[in-house]
């Protein structure tokens, strides 16, 4: 049985570690510890991410969360307003992305190992590096994993909250090779990389495009002394979409837009990067993942609310390896910011609603059939 107590004193525990993007070590070890103590098969991958695992009836499910805070992340001084909300001091961020999460998959942990009840395997990722780009999910590995059907905790609100669309979502780099010469003395011999990155910049796409699409040019670096022609200009951009061909299209408006600055300038030297960060998708119906937790849902008094959300997760990454996953709220509020807060109550429900995910076994013993 989910007991709320002890799932918030392993969350205000897990906020007293400092964990910051790049400075998890500590609260990773930690996590290790306590899957462990209950039994768990659990280690360290070789890049930091936590692995458990327990065996189990039917088919696989994994567990997601992630254990990198934004900053202000460290000293983070939680408080009770009143019996239902915690905060921070308002000095830091409060940790509830993803530290709620993290919490949740422990004290379900801790439920099914304490109540013996027949239960699905359960695998479990909990990485680092979430925030700054999905570093740790892209460094699991996909082969390490049988479970093609994974809940992801990491949104905000209760966890009827669904997300529903995320995008795909593209970077850019393009670099302007030039020519240096001294600005004052003879600037006709050189070829100003930053002059001609502008042109790139006014070609390029940015805004919101269309209800489902946004681009951005965010960094531009460049040149050394304000009297030296600069030779050197780098363009860091991206772009996300929610329909694929959408997305394809604007990779080729960048890649053009280069082009055409290219033809303009043969003195100078143009290169474009284009990456796949992570790939989108839309929840259907027939999705496993929303076989196997919308039922749940409604079997508990929620009504799943599918809704988009313009930035990614380690759901989106785990989609690419081939894992059906749906990411659910935690009861988390005001992310990313010193007014964050944790609603209790919600993320209690988060906790019931995952162990019920994993319990949900049919008479024989194995998984119960997934439908919508």
């Amino acid at each position: 049985m989910i007991d709320r107590d002890r799932l918030v004193s392993t969350f205000l525990d897990l906020v007293a570690i400092d964990s910051p993007s790049g400075s998890e070590d500590a609260v990773a070890a930690e996590l290790v510890r306590r899957f462990q103590a209950l039994g768990w098969e659990a280690h360290q991958d070789a890049f930091g991410n936590v692995i458990a695992r327990r065996e189990g009836t039917g088919e696989p499910v994994l567990l997601s969360a992630h254990m990198d805070t934004v900053e202000p992340g460290r000293g983070i001084r939680p408080r009770f307003d009143g019996p239902d909300v915690i905060r921070s001091d308002g000095t830091t961020i409060l940790g509830a992305d993803d530290k709620a999460g993290c919490a949740v998959i422990l004290e379900v942990a801790a439920s099914l190992t304490e109540d013996g009840v027949p239960h699905r395997p359960v695998e479990v990722a909990i990485t680092r590096g979430e925030e700054i780009g999905l570093v740790g999910a892209r460094h699991l590995d996909p082969t390490a994993f049988r479970a093609r059907t994974a809940i992801v905790i990491d949104s905000g609100g209760p966890p009827s909250h669904i997300q529903g669309q995320a995008p795909y979502h593209y970077t850019y780099d393009i670099e302007v090779h030039g020519r240096a010469a001294h600005a004052g003395v003879e600037p006709e011999k050189g070829v100003p990389a930053i002059a001609i990155a502008a042109e790139v910049v006014t070609r390029l796409p940015q805004g919101r495009l269309d209800p489902e699409t946004t681009a951005n040019v965010g960094r531009i670096v460049g040149g050394t002394v304000r009297n030296a022609v600069p030779d050197y200009c780098r363009i860091e951009g991206e772009f996300r979409s929610m329909d694929p061909k959408r997305a394809e299209e604007l990779s080729e408006r960048v890649r053009g837009a280069v082009d055409e600055v290219r033809a303009r300038h043969p003195d100078a030297r143009l290169e474009v990067d284009v990456r796949l960060e992570y790939p989108g998708y839309t929840l259907r119906d027939d999705d496993p993942a929303v076989q196997l937790l919308f039922p749940v849902l409604r079997e508990l008094g929620f009504e799943p609310e599918p809704k988009p959300l313009g930035g990614g997760t380690d759901g989106n990454i785990l989609r690419g390896f081939g894992i059906a996953s749906v990411v659910i709220g935690r009861g988390g509020y005001a992310q990313h910011t010193k007014e964050e807060y944790l609603v209790v109550p919600e993320m209690v429900d988060c906790a019931r609603v995952v162990e019920a995910a994993l319990r949900r076994l049919d008479s024989s013993g194995d998984a119960a059939p997934q439908s919508s």
